[in-house]
């Protein structure tokens, strides 16, 4: 029997109603277990309390005494985008690239993914399901000095166990607050049967994308990572007749199948990827975005307390430290630096069918710590604080559909995280809203109109879609949204 391409594998997991190894039901038992376990504790300390973290005498940047992990630096921007076209920001400053890791094997015939049950320092109710394997490099080379993270051998070459890639890319963080950071967003698949420590579970995909329709329970690595999967194979003339059967034998809502011909049509695009390539290619020739480092102390407009560093408006993002004790982490207890928000964010995709086919307004946004000027973005992407009345340091175009959508157009709601390990409970309300097939939208220079299966094969490609595109993409299901 020939084996079956990862892209039809991922997508039998996908639309599996079931697990024939785990319900749902069996998982939100497991996981109130996991959340009732553990010893957290998170408090709030001056700067001066902080252990093994400074101010460099010299730059003025917080920084590590290893000189890994991360910094807290300095940028000035200046651009030719937006009615704002300088000013300076803190920002991280993580060079390194970590894993964010899901190992799959395949149970009954069907792949599922071991998933985490993972507690980081930053989590609105601190468990959240994470990859399987989730490190920073300064991690897993034990610059903490702790355990060697689980499952970590799986991914680095040291095991004996006969592995498949099936996914792998190199995927960006928040261009608005990381400085050019990419973590290697990676799927492989075990022959062998493995061990599964208590604190992980195995997951169909079907089940996964379930449990994004829960506020905050699916960690955004692990939304990055299911994102990367395709369901087709782009790079040959795609093979779609087995989804005829799919469909047929299994009892799909429409709103779903819609999405699933979304992912796999390459024919009824509004735009082709060739015209898709040149506006990128066209936009980044006109915009502007020169990122010049600066020391911590020469911010301007941004005030250093004994307790933070926040903006001298109270907008934004503040600078905090805390002490934080974890009992199931590789260290139990240590300091660090963490990034707090102002304000809740608002994420959302306007979707509408063109040519019978689901099409996703996607805006090319220019972001502080982007790699290439512009990244792929959802429609509207902003904190709340950009779009309220006479505060608006720049249009949020689209913004009024969103907030002003008919609650029966709009398709997929809920809160979700940003990581927990350098973002103190930061959440954004993540949008998909649809209009009428016959809805005019007059479009500025930098959106275009694409297909998802057209986004997926962006997805492939390192720094094209941002995190917060990746998110809501994660997020699609081929079964149901009730």
């Amino acid at each position: 029997m020939n084996e079956l391409s990862p892209d039809i594998e991922f997508l039998h997991s996908a639309l599996c109603e079931e697990s024939c190894l785990n319900s749902l039901s069996d998982f939100h038992l497991w996981f109130k277990k996991q959340q009732e376990k553990t010893h957290v504790k998170i408090e709030m300390i001056p700067f001066a309390e902080l252990k093994n973290w400074k101010f460099d005498s010299k730059t003025t940047n917080l920084k590590h005494y290893s000189g890994q992990f991360f910094s807290v630096e300095g940028i000035r921007i200046n651009t030719n985008r937006g009615i704002k076209t300088t000013w300076d920001q803190p920002i991280i400053n993580q060079p390194e690239i970590g894993y964010l890791g899901i190992i799959s094997k395949k149970i009954n015939g069907i792949l599922h993914f071991l998933m985490q049950a993972k507690i980081e320092p930053g989590n609105l109710n601190y468990v959240q399901l994470s990859p399987t394997l989730q490190a920073t490099k300064s991690n897993y080379t034990q610059v903490h000095k702790g355990r060697v993270p689980l499952y970590l051998e799986y991914f680095n070459g040291k095991s004996n166990a006969k592995i498949k890639i099936l996914s792998d890319q190199l995927q960006s963080e928040q261009g608005a607050r990381f400085l050019k950071k990419r973590n290697r967003n990676i799927i492989i698949e075990v022959k062998n049967d493995i061990p599964v420590y208590d604190n992980f579970f195995w997951l169909t995909l079907g089940q996964i994308k379930d449990l994004l329709k829960y506020d905050n329970l699916v960690n955004m690595d692990t939304r990055t990572v299911i994102s990367g999967i395709s369901f087709i194979d782009n790079f040959i003339e795609p093979d779609t007749s087995f989804l005829s059967e799919e469909l047929q034998r299994k009892k799909i809502p429409q709103k779903q199948k819609d999405f699933l011909l979304s992912a796999v049509d390459t024919k009824n695009s509004k735009n082709t990827f060739d015209d898709i390539l040149s506006w990128l290619a066209n936009l980044k020739f006109k915009y502007e975005l020169e990122v010049q480092r600066i020391p911590l102390n020469d911010v301007k407009e941004w005030i250093k307390t004994y307790y933070d560093i926040h903006h001298i408006q109270k907008k934004y993002f503040s600078v905090i430290a805390a002490n934080i004790e974890i009992g199931n982490r590789e260290v139990f207890g240590w300091t660090q630096p963490l990034i707090k928000s102002a304000q809740e964010g608002i994420i959302a995709f306007i979707i509408k069918k063109i040519n019978g086919v689901y099409h996703f307004l996607t805006q090319a946004k220019t972001e502080a710590g982007n790699f290439d000027i512009v990244e792929l973005a959802p429609t509207v992407q902003c904190l709340t604080g950009n779009y309220r009345a006479d505060e608006n340091e720049y249009d949020v175009p689209f913004l009024d559909i969103v907030l002003n959508i008919n609650k029966e157009q709009i398709l997929y709601k809920t809160m979700q995280s940003e990581e927990g390990g350098r973002f103190y409970k930061e959440q954004n309300l993540n949008m998909i809203i649809e209009l009428k097939e016959n809805d005019v939208l007059h479009l500025p220079e930098n959106y275009k109109w694409l297909t998802l299966n057209q986004l997926l094969i962006f997805i492939k490609f390192n720094n094209y879609l941002n995190i917060q595109a990746r998110s809501l993409i994660s997020a699609i299901n081929f079964r149901n949204y009730e």
